[in-house]
């Protein structure tokens, strides 16, 4: 008798429930699918396959500025697990990162310095400079990058800022989370891809020292780090 009259109660809280669940970011299992079949076709059925990596110093390759380790960089390390997964792909990954860079200006250019290569994948990582201008111009400039290459049906993975030694993890509003729940917003608004690198790195955050054995500087991962972010790419393949 007891659950009967709750019922209605149950009910109408599942229903606003439903109203409020914001939709999901694209399916990691399906999402690269035709991506994926495309990296599997063996000469002369595949073709050129472009991933463009674009953002700041972390992905353009920086580690102890004005050091540039472009071959331990995750865009460079995504490659050579790509190529041991797909041995029969022609894979082109091409860098448009610009150390020091926002997504601000990195909007500015997404046409003329992105899609002008034709990517079939494109990876975003600004989150660590866009502290500058803030979350509501970072959000607009993320979101014309994002809508630009859905356009022309590229597929895109946003990527969450990697540490920041200098940063108050154990703060839930320090900047860095706010720009991580921004990015999570984005990916989930536009259906595409994430990489919570903001995430990935969690388990360091308590231990400072040991936080510092995968940094190059303070706000540079070192190679050790980027294998962990180039790991996490890879569940995307």
């Amino acid at each position: 008798m007891k659950i009967l009259l709750l019922l209605p109660m149950i009910l109408f809280a599942l229903m606003l429930h439903s109203q409020t669940i914001k939709p999901d970011i694209a399916d990691p299992e399906t999402y690269l699918n035709g991506l994926k079949a495309e990296l599997q076709k063996e000469w002369p059925k595949n073709r050129t396959v472009n991933i463009v990596f674009h953002g700041h110093s972390v992905p353009a390759g920086y580690f102890k500025t004005p050091q540039v380790n472009t071959i331990s960089a995750y865009p460079n390390l995504v490659l050579k697990k790509l190529k041991a997964r797909f041995p029969f792909a022609v894979v082109n990954v091409i860098v448009t990162a610009i150390g020091g860079e926002n997504s601000l200006s990195g909007a500015k250019r997404f046409k003329s310095d992105v899609l002008i290569h034709h990517p079939d994948l494109i990876l975003i990582d600004y989150a660590l400079n866009d502290r500058g201008p803030g979350l509501e111009k970072a959000y607009a400039a993320w979101n014309k990058m994002i809508k630009q290459a859905g356009k022309r049906g590229i597929k895109v993975i946003l990527l969450t800022p990697s540490p920041d030694q200098s940063v108050k993890y154990d703060d839930p509003e320090n900047k860095l989370k706010k720009h991580t729940d921004q990015i999570l917003k984005l990916a989930a608004e536009n259906k595409v891809g994430l990489v919570d690198t903001y995430k990935v790195f969690e388990f360091l955050y308590p231990d400072k020292d040991n936080l510092r054995q995968y940094m190059s500087q303070v706000n540079h991962p070192n190679e050790k780090g980027h294998e962990l972010i180039a790991n996490e790419i890879m569940k995307w393949f």
